[in-house]
């Protein structure tokens, strides 16, 4: 009898005890085609993610069941978080202000999420002075990961003459801030600057070299200053163009020669050194008269971006899914794509615990759908290209945390509190 008895109640402990057993994972994505360039990887596997927010294992047929909640990504590419890498986020109340502090900027978590974007780097809008505001107004309340590069104009990103203030320029105080926050900071913007001197990128460079040689990320034009001259003799090797494929008028030179229409051979010289070439696409910076010839020379930019701020979303250029899907009509490859918005920027800004499905790294997994079809994507001129796939999002994870799921994929649902996902 006592041995019976004994069988039963360790039969009770051992059922309660596996009842007891927490899964081992916070999430995992099953049965999707992951794309993680740092890693090589590229075919059908399953990603699984811890319950601190972390990449634990990308392997083939993990068990569903060692998962809190298991998302389907049949079918889907399964690619590392995008990083949006030229954005303005400085939004505030300020009238006639531009990008700074102002209606004309966005705050990001209402257009990240809902299309793959779990980092963005805002491009500038603040300045040494005006930083902290930044951070305190946006930086601070977000849950989209928001970084940042430093404008060299003190007052950053308001537009007219504040821009061409080459007394509110100062290394000194600029790599200060930087390297006080040097975990937000990234490195520093010059922008819209209409005088034929190199006064802005001279000290924007010099403050990434004492702040730890960070890199300075240029909006070039305006002055009628040589663009060639830029790239290959005052950028650094890290350093980057942005508006790869504007330009062409009002004294901004083009990548493209204004003779021939062909791609200008430093472009490909620049890059072989180490110059970073940014798409950012913007409201007016983007035109296909530059696009089809650099694609036909066999050029393709390190980085995809959008250069997101209210007059861009609306325009031409709308969101990086939709500029992934023009430099895919334009015959870039679907891993040159995903490396160019993904591990590629991680690099340029030196976060290299993005971009990347590494165990260990941030549990920022994006699900995306390559829809196939007849769709048309235009520049601000008004030409049309053809494109037969489309880029869409169907899910975004970031930090381990389902915060957008078009279709329902996720078992179970994530439950939703006053707007917010919680796991």
């Amino acid at each position: 009898m006592q041995k019976l008895l004994f069988f039963f109640f360790t039969l009770l402990s051992l059922s309660a005890a596996a009842q007891n057993v927490q899964p081992a994972y916070a999430i995992i994505i099953k049965g999707g085609h992951v794309m993680d360039p740092k890693n090589s990887i590229d075919g059908v596997m399953d990603v699984a993610i811890n319950k601190d927010g972390k990449i634990a294992a990308v392997a083939k047929n993990l068990d569903a069941k060692s998962a809190v909640r298991v998302v389907d990504a049949k079918g889907l590419l399964v690619i590392p978080g995008i990083i949006d890498m030229h954005t303005h986020n400085f939004a505030g109340v300020e009238p006639d202000r531009y990008l700074r502090n102002s209606y004309y900027a966005n705050m990001p978590d209402g257009f990240t999420f809902r299309v793959g974007v779990t980092t963005v780097v805002d491009a500038g809008s603040a300045g040494w002075k005006n930083f902290e505001k930044f951070k305190d107004q946006t930086i601070d309340r977000s849950r989209t990961r928001v970084l940042s590069f430093l404008n060299i104009v003190g007052e950053g990103m308001p537009g007219g003459k504040f821009e061409q203030d080459n007394n509110d320029m100062d290394a000194r105080k600029s790599a200060e801030m930087a390297t006080k926050y040097r975990d937000l900071i990234v490195g520093f913007k010059v922008a819209h600057y209409n005088k034929p001197d190199w006064v802005p990128i001279d000290r924007a460079i010099e403050a990434g070299k004492m702040a730890g040689n960070l890199p300075v990320i240029v909006d070039f034009g305006g002055g009628g200053l040589s663009l060639e001259e830029l790239v290959m003799k005052k950028f650094r090797p890290g350093d980057i163009y942005t508006h790869t494929y504007g330009g062409g008028g009002s004294g901004r030179e083009a990548i493209t020669d204004p003779v021939t229409k062909q791609l200008r051979p430093f472009v490909f010289e620049a890059q072989k050194r180490g110059v970073i070439w940014d798409v950012g696409h913007g409201a007016a910076s983007f035109s296909f008269a530059h696009a089809i010839p650099a694609s036909k020379a066999g050029f393709w930019p390190d980085v995809i971006s959008t250069d997101h701020h209210g007059g861009s979303m609306n325009s031409a250029m709308k969101d990086i899914l939709n500029v992934m899907t023009k430099m895919r009509a334009l015959g870039m490859s679907v891993p040159a794509i995903v490396n160019s918005v993904t591990w590629k920027p991680a690099q340029v800004i030196n976060h290299e615990e993005l971009g990347n499905l590494s165990v260990g790294s941030e549990g920022d997994v994006t699900l995306l759908r390559l829809r196939k079809g007849k769709f048309g994507v235009f520049d601000q001129m008004g030409q049309k290209v053809s494109a037969r796939q489309k880029f869409e999002c169907e899910v975004t994870i970031k930090g381990g945390r389902v915060f957008y799921d078009l279709n329902g994929l996720t078992t179970p649902i994530p439950r939703v509190a006053g707007g917010l996902p919680a796991l």
